[in-house]
């Protein structure tokens, strides 16, 4: 057995010449588009030993999937305990990625210890900027027109390919760390007398590693997102008993965090993942008669999130300790930066072991710790920065010029069309940069959907309408959420797919009948190939 799934993971030595298209990257993104664009010999570049992205390499021990089961598996293979109700592990979605990877034969277009080091373009100067993307409209044209840089584990050289599509899956995780700004002279890090570490650090350290770094230490998180939550619980678990000191989190924006998926006994996907539910909220380029509906459906819009507010507010000491944000949970939930809570969490906060401490308006280092902007000192042996990666800063590392300069828009958002072709860079596509409550989900639609592109089964619209219809979308989400810079599609995610679909001519309502179709959640499941 352990034989036959060794041969099963022989992965590519080297890139044949009936490869067209690069995919860099191997997580969860670059997978699905290896398994949809396989009739094309596609060649996946993984910079690190092992596939698996974000799940593999920046996660925490006690990491675990924000999501059931169910709405986080592949349209065509599913969890073997599919109906176990706890949240998968870190180590679980790994095995169950390379489980994807056995039966669907990707090791084969694999480069293991392969990191693109650089891309240049081979078409003219002009190309991204004509009336019809990559000039004719078409994705495959019959020539090259990226040459991609390689580096391999071991070698000293840069071998370069030229291929005629690149699909580009780094990941927003990971790598390019997120520092704060910058700060006074005399009051940054320099000045602190302790230890400053960012989560992907954190992240690289065995748990023997991590406990003593932590144990018996005075340490600060700075961050309030999910990380920054698992870290904190971490920091208390390792400082439990004689001599553990509490960890202290500063919070700069506070977000709404929820303690599971049922809000007063009501099933969560009911408020935002029915076609129903998602009927109230605003879509990118909606007519007039719908812009109308959605200005008379506001109050309804508000009173779901004041239910659910209500429920949260009741189940957690969120007012005990000043964590109740000042903005609608709906906002948080459209930029998908809801969290959900680990187990225990507000248990160690109870037993002082996890403190709060609110900096809204800045911070900085001081000798001994961090200095609030009221003046509150914080002591500290060890600052954690817990503030997120630079996702769009490994995608213009990727990218040449003058494409490097187009990938975020005025908006703040990469202006990806279908969240996945970019008008202005030709030949070329991004997966996995738009968020929802299901990434696989996404990922898996979209490149379904642009093996469909490549396949010819449709054309793209021209340049200028592609353009349009991006701006659109930012304007939807600058409606919906302040923090509209996040490409989240979760409170139209269903109209997103149907999208899609009628561009493959596959069909736009899934469900048996009109009744499921209103009222049940729209999961993977759903999209299993027609």
């Amino acid at each position: 057995m352990a034989a036959a799934q060794q041969q099963s993971r022989s992965t590519r030595q080297a890139v044949p010449a009936s490869s067209r298209v690069a995919i860099i990257g191997g997580g969860i993104s670059g997978l699905a588009a290896a398994k949809q664009l396989a009739a094309h010999d596609p060649v996946v570049f993984e910079a690190t030993p092992s596939i698996g992205g974000v799940w593999k390499h920046c996660v925490y021990r006690s990491t675990r999937l924000q999501t059931p089961r169910p709405d986080y598996e592949f349209s065509d293979y599913s969890w073997r305990n599919r109906d176990d109700p706890t949240f998968p592990t870190h180590g679980e979605i790994v095995e169950y990625l390379e489980g994807y990877a056995d039966t669907f034969g990707l090791w084969r277009y694999i480069m293991l210890g392969a990191k693109v080091v650089d891309v240049k373009f081979l078409g003219g100067a002009a190309a991204g900027f004509t009336e019809r993307w990559s000039g004719t409209g078409e994705a495959l044209q019959g020539k090259p027109m990226w040459e991609v840089g390689v580096a391999t584990a071991g070698s000293h050289t840069v071998q370069y390919y030229q291929f005629e599509f690149v699909v580009v899956c780094a990941g927003k995780y990971g790598d390019v760390p997120r520092m704060p700004v910058s700060f006074p002279e005399g009051k940054g890090p320099e000045v602190f007398r302790g230890q400053v570490m960012h989560s992907l650090d954190y992240c690289k350290l065995s748990e023997e590693e991590t406990v003593e770094l932590m144990r018996g230490k005075k340490v600060v998180v700075v961050g309030y997102k999910k990380s920054a939550i698992d870290l904190a619980l971490e920091c208390a678990q390792a400082n439990q008993g004689e001599g553990g000191e509490a960890c202290t989190m500063l919070v700069r924006t506070l977000h709404w965090v929820v303690p599971s998926y049922s809000i007063w006994g009501l099933p969560f996907f009911l408020f935002y993942s029915t076609r129903l539910a998602q009927f109230l909220y605003e879509r990118p380029n909606q007519g007039i008669l719908r812009s109308m509906l959605c200005r008379l459906m506001t109050p309804l819009r508000a009173g779901v999130s004041k239910f659910i507010e209500s429920y949260l507010a009741w189940k957690l000491p969120l007012d005990k300790y000043g964590l109740r944000p000042d903005h609608p949970f709906v906002e948080d939930y459209a930029s998908c930066q809801m969290a959900i809570l680990p187990d225990g969490f507000f248990d160690m906060a109870d037993r002082d072991m996890i403190r709060f401490k609110r900096a809204s308006g800045g911070w900085c280092f001081s000798r001994n710790g961090v200095l609030l902007d009221d003046g509150t000192e914080v002591e500290a042996d060890l600052v954690f920065l817990a503030t997120g990666f630079e996702g769009k800063d490994k995608v213009r590392a990727v990218l040449p010029d003058p494409f490097r300069g187009l990938v975020v828009d005025r908006s703040g958002m990469m202006p990806l069309y279908r969240g996945t072709i970019h008008p202005l860079i030709p030949n070329m596509a991004f997966v996995g940069y738009v968020e929802s409550v299901s990434n696989l989900h996404t990922s898996e639609l979209r490149c379904r959907w642009l093996a469909g592109l490549l396949g010819g089964r449709f054309a793209l619209p021209s340049v200028e309408d592609m353009v349009r219809h991006v701006e659109g979308e930012a304007e939807a989400m600058r409606r919906t959420t302040r923090f509209y810079r996040r490409h989240c599609i979760s409170t139209y995610s269903i109209h997103d797919s149907d999208a899609m679909c009628a561009d493959l001519g596959s069909r736009v309502l899934r469900k048996g009948n009109w009744l499921a179709e209103l009222f049940a959640p729209y999961n993977n499941q759903d999209y299993k190939e027609d």
